[in-house]
């Protein structure tokens, strides 16, 4: 299994009053390396149907540490489901080199035009299964 690494740079805006990254926060650090993998990855491997529509039907969190303002953060991502018309994405952040958090994804690709969810075309499979754990 091949993971997805992407550096994510800790905003001044993604701090609390507390001096760390808000919790919210960590979706937004999540998201930008999924947007990373699924519309950019994924474009350099001729694959731009990721582009037209992705939803998310959930998200999980656990937050072992703060992640205070400085350097970037290191998310790594993998497939840990792969269905018929979902999937989810697994992620450790590192801050310093220490595992922050780890979180889940399930995916849905969507027929935005239509509003209706679609199943995965066996392109986008393709592109998925090297990531899968």
């Amino acid at each position: 299994m091949t993971k997805f690494v992407h550096d994510v740079p800790v905003r001044w805006s993604d701090m609390d009053a507390y001096g760390h990254v808000n919790n919210a926060r960590f979706l937004t650090l999540y998201e930008e390396a999924r947007v990373e993998m699924f519309f950019l990855g994924a474009r350099k491997h001729g694959l731009g149907s990721f582009e037209e529509g992705i939803v998310i039907a959930r998200h999980e969190i656990d937050y072992l540490r703060p992640v205070n303002y400085g350097e970037p953060v290191r998310i790594e991502m993998w497939i840990s489901e792969l269905r018929a018309a979902s999937f989810s994405v697994s992620y450790e952040l590192f801050d310093a080199g220490v595992v922050a958090s780890r979180a889940k994804s399930v995916c849905v690709p969507f027929n935005l035009a239509n509003s209706h969810p679609r199943r995965l075309s066996q392109a986008e499979r393709d592109f998925l299964e090297p990531y899968r754990a």
